[in-house]
């Protein structure tokens, strides 16, 4: 499935809501590595809550948060014009309204 992308490809719109898209001035290989990074970190929260081990929970989601920093979904704006991040707003309350209305 294809979510929506606001015309300047810094959000993608899921059930009403922005959410930050990867730099895309990161290299393929460069981002397929921390897409890896990311899953493993991912599958590994899963296993420590399976075990219900805290300590491995807690260092696995600093893992998906490291990774998710480093491909631009979260931290610093990726972009450099000062705009400010809209990042898990609903899109109908920022500047992408219309865009988002005129898709429904």
């Amino acid at each position: 499935m294809t979510h929506p992308v606001t015309p300047d490809g810094r959000y993608f719109v899921v059930r009403g809501r922005l959410w930050r898209t990867s730099n895309p001035a990161l290299g393929n290989v460069q981002r397929q590595a921390l897409v890896n990074a990311l899953m493993d970190a991912r599958r590994a929260v899963g296993a420590a809550k399976r075990r219900s081990d805290e300590r491995a929970e807690k260092a696995a989601r600093a893992a998906v948060d490291a990774a998710k920093v480093a491909l631009g979904e979260r931290g610093p704006v990726w972009w450099n014009d000062g705009a400010p991040d809209y990042n898990q707003y609903m899109a109908r309350n920022t500047p992408y309204a219309g865009w988002f209305a005129d898709l429904t």
